[in-house]
């Protein structure tokens, strides 16, 4: 029979008795008790010998190599051996021994296992049946709004061929009614032709006739056919295509709601519709500077007023002529447009899809710019539209005045129509003051509506609902003139900013109204239109001097 001593049982490795009960640390040599002695007579090198079960236990002491840590520090977390203990660095140190702590990691472990089994893996197991439900719900979801979507266009297709069935309808009736005139016209024209050949026939015999009586009382018809009937004259009907607007029809076929994702995260949900461009809490510099400023063609008598990004770029800006001028950040004018009544622009704004719109207040409505063409989307009756901004859903929101100048709200309109009007608080007082002076709008990304309020020196700030949330009045203690704001936009941290023109200022404040700090530092020379890029630059436009100013006040 083979002997496999080292495959069947750990044996001393000088005398091969099996079941060896002590351990040489530094030989590595596994020993039984009566070859320790052996072992311990070699003095050419050190040794230490140790029972092989507590060299299995206990760790090495990282201070001194030949120890064996049998203690544990508590305020140090770290195992310990005799010569630790004796060395007083852990002197006033609570110790315990080495297995109690062995014996609580294991009692900790079990506790993580039992957790693991019989809660966070279960969770996991859930998670991953309900990524299936979900996977089987988004494809069950996109299949029918696939249907609907087809639907809603089958039924656009019939209101075109129902369009197209009343065009054609219409031509008709009006060929018909013109082929009635034609066919009357052509029977009174034949019977006249048919008199005239009689009348030639008779008059042919009477000529070759004889009889006197007969020719002597002949009296002449031909004045009756002189008068030649009228002869209509058409004018063909016409069919006039109205130029196809690719954009218009994609926004009025419908919509999709934005993707909205849910994280569920300890029991909270956490809404993440996407990423922000920007971090919260973004730091202000300590001195706003100026990036560029731009002479624009007004300034003096023609004073320059409201501006509105087109982009990073470009900016749109308006004054008190009946001109619209867009610059790039080069100080190059590149366009302008003319107001379509000739009147100047009350305000201006730049849609989603990056088409001007501005007010005209004697006119009475709210302009779009598409291209070259201008269109009145809006038209007003008893009321006075002044000063206006786009939303992030794409209405416009629009700040009016009545005709006698005793009331003053604003309204959404989504394309032309009306979908919400907000003038009352909840005891039915005003919001805004009457008076024609300036009431510059903006939407916050909370979706709050804000007013710049020059004759109440009020900023007044309502919900998405119209609801009243605050009214600021300026900073709780100032040395400064009466704070008037005018100019007012809001930027990517939901903060807002509004132009003091009186104090040739800016405060900055946070959504719920509080004041946070001034840009007075850029020698602002009553500054009265804002707006801000999408990098959080600000645009400022100086009524006297006539310059667009980009200022940086982000880090």
């Amino acid at each position: 029979m083979d002997r496999c001593w080292a495959q069947d049982v750990l044996r001393c490795q000088l005398c091969e008795t099996p079941g060896p009960i002590m351990y040489c640390a530094i030989c590595h040599t596994h020993l039984c008790k009566v070859c320790e002695g052996e072992h311990l007579s070699d003095e050419s090198q050190e040794h230490k010998v140790v029972l092989f079960k507590k060299w299995g236990l206990n760790p090495k002491c990282s201070k001194h190599s030949m120890q064996f840590c049998d203690l544990h520090c508590e305020e140090c977390d770290i195992p310990v051996c005799v010569e630790c203990v004796s060395s007083r660095e852990h002197l006033g140190h609570k110790k315990v021994g080495i297995s109690k702590i062995v014996e609580h990691k294991k009692e900790a472990i079990q506790r993580d296992i039992q957790e693991l089994e019989n809660t966070i893996y279960p969770q996991y197991q859930e998670i991953a049946s309900n990524i299936q439900v979900q996977r089987a719900d988004l494809n069950k979801n996109s299949q029918k709004l696939t249907t609907a979507i087809e639907k809603h266009g089958e039924d656009l297709h019939k209101e075109i061929d129902i369009a197209i069935g009343k065009f054609k309808s219409n031509l008709n009736e009006i060929e018909s009614k013109q082929l009635a005139i034609l066919d009357k016209q052509d029977d009174e024209i034949k019977r006249s032709i048919s008199d005239i050949a009689q009348i030639i026939a008779d008059l042919n015999e009477l000529l070759n006739s004889n009889d006197v009586c007969v020719v002597s009382a002949y009296k002449s018809m031909n004045a009756e056919f002189r008068r030649v009937p009228p002869i209509p004259t058409f004018s063909l009907p016409r069919f006039i295509p109205r130029m196809i607007n690719k954009e218009q029809i994609y926004r009025q076929f419908g919509s999709l709601s934005p993707l909205s994702i849910k994280t569920e995260e300890h029991g909270y949900i956490i809404d993440s519709p996407g990423a922000e461009p920007f971090p919260l809490d973004r730091p202000l510099i300590d001195v706003p500077r100026i990036i560029t400023d731009i002479s624009t063609e007004h300034g003096k008598s023609n004073e320059l007023e409201s501006v509105s990004c087109l982009n990073d770029f470009e900016v749109w800006a308006c004054g008190s002529d009946n001109m619209m001028s867009l610059y790039n950040l080069k100080r190059e004018l590149v366009k302008s447009v003319q107001t379509k009544s000739g009147n100047k622009p009350t305000d201006i704004a730049v849609t989603q899809n990056g088409e001007l719109v501005y007010t005209d207040y004697l006119d009475k409505s709210v302009n779009i710019v598409r291209n070259t063409l201008i269109e009145t989307i809006i038209s007003i009756r008893g009321w006075k539209p002044l000063h206006v901004c786009c939303s992030f859903s794409g209405d416009l929101l629009v700040v009016m005045i009545t005709d006698d100048k005793k009331q003053a709200k604003v309204v959404r309109y989504s394309g032309s129509t009306e979908k919400q009007t907000i003038q009352f608080d909840d005891k039915g007082q005003p919001l805004y003051s009457s008076e024609l002076f300036t009431k510059y709008i903006s939407e916050n990304k909370n979706l709050d509506i804000c007013v710049a309020d020059y004759r109440a020196s009020a900023v007044v700030v309502v919900n998405q609902a119209g609801k009243l949330r605050f009214t600021y009045t300026g900073p709780p203690s100032t040395t400064k003139k009466p704070f008037n704001p005018v100019g007012i936009t809001t930027d990517s941290q939901g903060w807002i900013l509004t132009a003091d023109s009186g104090n040739h200022c800016i405060h900055i404040l946070n959504q719920d109204g509080q004041f946070l700090c001034y840009i007075d530092n850029c020698h602002l020379d009553y500054p009265l239109g804002l707006c801000v890029d999408t990098k959080d630059n600000l645009f400022v436009t100086e009524v006297k001097t006539g310059k667009v100013k980009k200022i940086q006040y982000y880090m």
